[in-house]
């Protein structure tokens, strides 16, 4: 019997002989993909650009949802086995209608990555008056999976994949008010407890989905140079959390400890393709390993983030709980089976 990783059963490192450092290319060495299928949410961009080149580079078939199709085939163009599909996970209708369209294929699903996320954004909702960071970053996994998991299923050998942040740290999932209607809104409180709320699903459906040999895992890719992630942000906010100085340049102890873009995707890729975790799943990982549970005080030299994983987002009641709130805020009864 599969064990799954309630109260971080399983949350412990493996040896892997990666690091921080690492790359994504120095953990795809060895690897054939040739045959598998992948899809890469906001795999046009950053850290999923670099997964769907590397995962390309494997002999896999790519697909990427993108919200913007122009820019994706720009973005893209050169890399063998991709397809591109329109899909914005801030509009659950267009998650439908992607997932329609792949099930028609009648093709299995190997590896989903969902590393489309948004933060740092002031507070809007999409159409069904769901809060923006919330939606994106764990409702509209929770609705690609469910609608998904017939093709996942069928692979007989596949794993999710939520890039989640070490800012899961910032807060807990607020199942009282998850959508900010009875508090103050704050952003950072906003995007953590979309994180937390990644960390759990990725707990709960390895528990619910590994029985069908499906296997799920959440993580922190690093903080990281050259993305798109902070496109939303200003200068001065930035100031405040002590990044950059007065003169709006950042600090040189932030920039020391940020990683590049493959670095950043290397745990991603290898949550996706090591042996190592044939048989672990539910597990947060980070720096290409599976983490620790949150060591007290042990704040990284450049001041950035915590190591680690807070034990609300390995909780089992957390966990059941936030799948109640998924079925609930999208309207899907996902029965896995």
């Amino acid at each position: 019997m599969k064990k799954n990783n309630y109260q971080g059963a399983l949350q412990h490192t493996v040896g892997s002989g990666f690091n921080t450092t690492s790359t994504s290319n120095d953990v795809i060495k060895g690897i054939d993909l040739s045959g598998k299928i992948a899809i890469v949410t906001g795999g046009n961009t950053g850290i999923g650009l670099e997964t769907t080149k590397v995962l390309a580079a494997a002999g896999a078939t790519v697909i990427v949802p993108a919200r913007d199709i122009e820019k994706a085939k720009k973005n893209l163009d050169g890399i063998p086995e991709v397809e591109i599909e329109p899909m914005d996970l801030f509009e659950p209708d267009t998650i439908d209608a992607f997932a329609k369209k792949f099930l028609a294929s009648e093709r299995p699903i190997h590896l989903l990555i969902n590393n489309a996320g948004i933060m740092w954004v002031p507070l809007q909702r999409n159409s069904r008056g769901i809060e923006s960071q919330l939606a994106t970053n764990y409702l509209g996994q929770f609705q690609l999976v469910a609608r998904l998991w017939p093709a996942l299923k069928k692979a007989n050998g596949a794993r999710v994949v939520n890039v989640s942040s070490a800012g899961h740290h910032w807060a807990p999932v607020d199942f009282d008010d998850p959508n900010f209607e009875h508090r103050e809104y704050q952003t950072l409180l906003g995007y953590g407890q979309s994180k937390t709320a990644s960390n759990l699903f990725a707990l709960e459906l390895d528990a619910r989905a590994s029985a069908y040999n499906v296997r799920a895992y959440s993580l922190h890719p690093g903080s990281i140079a050259g993305t798109e992630l902070a496109r939303n942000a200003d200068t001065e906010f930035f100031k405040q959390m002590g990044f950059f100085d007065e003169q709006g340049n950042m600090r040189p102890e932030i920039l020391a400890g940020l990683k590049t873009i493959p670095q950043g995707a290397a745990t991603t890729v290898w949550c996706a393709t090591s042996t190592m975790l044939d048989d672990i799943g539910g597990v947060y990982c980070e720096d290409v390993d599976v983490a620790e549970i949150e060591r007290v005080n042990s704040q990284l030299d450049n001041g950035l983030e915590t190591r680690g994983i807070k034990m609300y987002s390995l909780d089992e009641s957390n966990a059941k709980r936030l799948w109640a709130l998924g079925e609930e805020l999208t309207g899907i009864a996902f029965q896995v089976g």
